[in-house]
């Protein structure tokens, strides 16, 4: 199986990083060979990497630093590079590769602080593999001192250093960094080819596979879950039947609490797995006996840890939040298009009784002002507006319509 199996309805982009690798091979084999480099190579030193949620931006930047890390035998005899198997290839795809560092924003920006032994290792040689990769997950989260450091690296880049940059739209990019970069755009997965990765990959049921992939509209992370885990079914079902709670003021605010302590509680798990092991294990690093005293002058690294671990928890709560307005979006676009008398597919099958009530119970227009609610929520909580207040403030107006 090669890296690119893993990439939904993403063929094109496939073929081109496929190419690019290839393209890759012969400049590494140039420079070792002190010879002149390949004229029209499709490979360069920075990529972006754009679509919307879902589909596989990350994913996609990952299975490229597999290609371009990939040391198959094979590839001597012409093998295509990613080949899935080899040393190269499987620490790249599990993110341990010592030549593939990986940038992912802890809480609402990705800060200088972060980024500057980032861009200091952008500089070195490649320790192990072919290239040296920077890959940065949330490149719309940084801000514009981090945003900075990047473009002086990305300007004038290492000679075996590629920088991969994901966002969801070109436009969350500083103009002068997108400039130096080569452009991807994906595409939302088809809901059948969803449903086909979940039953041939994951060996989920062709029924339970198509309903997840239709009611999470292509995105195949939420999907994989949504047919995995019965707790997230049933708080998106919770989520679903909010619109018909809406009936007073009080409701509106009981379920905006419930919505902001459903989203508290699944940060509360995430830090509960992983803030005890990190604590522990930097102690350890630091020289701390078990259950000891830590050395005098680390109080400041400690306090670094518990700062970012504050920040991911924060960063955790707002996208479990997402998530549900996300469904809460999803919902309002079915009752919109029974409203209009669309043929299109509900995504929202299982809730068709509950569809079809809020569709006799109003007009379009509210429906349409109902959806504009919930995005002003998602716009405040980017703001980082106060998530109880955000949501208090969109249910109340999912009542008024």
């Amino acid at each position: 199986m090669s890296v690119w199996d893993d990439l939904v309805g993403q063929e094109k982009v496939s073929a081109v990083l496929e190419a690019a690798a290839r393209d890759a091979d012969a400049l590494v084999t140039a420079a070792a060979a002190d010879e002149p480099l390949p004229e029209a190579s499709k490979m360069t030193h920075a990529w972006l990497f754009t679509g919307p949620p879902g589909a596989g931006r990350n994913q996609t930047a990952r299975a490229f630093a597999a290609a371009l890390q990939c040391v198959s035998p094979d590839r001597a005899l012409g093998g295509a590079p990613g080949c899935g198997f080899c040393d190269g290839c499987h620490t790249a795809l599990l993110g341990t590769h010592a030549d593939v560092t990986t940038v992912a924003a802890v809480g609402s920006e990705i800060l200088v602080k972060d980024m500057r032994d980032t861009v200091r290792k952008s500089f070195t040689s490649p320790a192990n593999g072919r290239w040296q990769i920077i890959l940065v997950e949330d490149a719309e989260r940084l801000n514009e001192k981090s945003a900075n450091a990047v473009l002086k690296a990305v300007e004038e880049p290492a000679p075996r250093t590629v920088w991969l940059l994901c966002a969801p739209s070109i436009e969350d990019v500083l103009p002068t960094i997108r400039s130096r970069c080569r452009h991807l755009n994906l595409r939302t997965p088809t809901v059948a080819a969803v449903a086909d990765m979940l039953v041939r990959r994951d060996g989920i049921e062709p029924q339970v596979a198509e309903a997840a992939a239709r009611a999470t509209q292509g995105h195949v992370d939420r999907a994989r879950r949504l047919a995995t885990d019965p707790a997230a079914r049933e708080r998106r079902a919770a989520v679903l039947k909010l619109p018909l709670r809406l009936d007073e003021v009080g409701a509106c605010l009981r379920a905006a609490q419930e919505l902001v302590d459903a989203a508290s509680e699944d940060a509360k798990q995430l830090a509960e797995e992983m803030d005890g092991k990190e604590t522990e294990e930097l102690k350890a690093a630091l020289g701390a006996a078990q259950g000891g005293r830590l050395p005098r002058g680390t109080a400041g690294v400690m306090k670094d840890l518990e700062d970012m671990q504050k920040r991911r928890r924060t960063r955790t709560q707002r996208d479990s939040l997402d998530v549900a307005l996300g469904d809460l979006t999803g919902f309002y676009r079915d009752v919109l298009a029974l409203q209009l008398g669309s043929r299109i597919a509900l995504a929202n099958e299982d809730a068709e009784d509950a569809l079809a009530r809020i569709a006799r119970g109003s007009s379009p227009e509210s429906t349409l002002r109902r959806i504009e609610a919930i995005a002003a929520c998602r716009e405040a909580l980017d703001r980082n507006v106060a998530p109880l207040l955000a949501v208090e403030a969109m249910t109340m107006a999912l009542r008024a319509g």
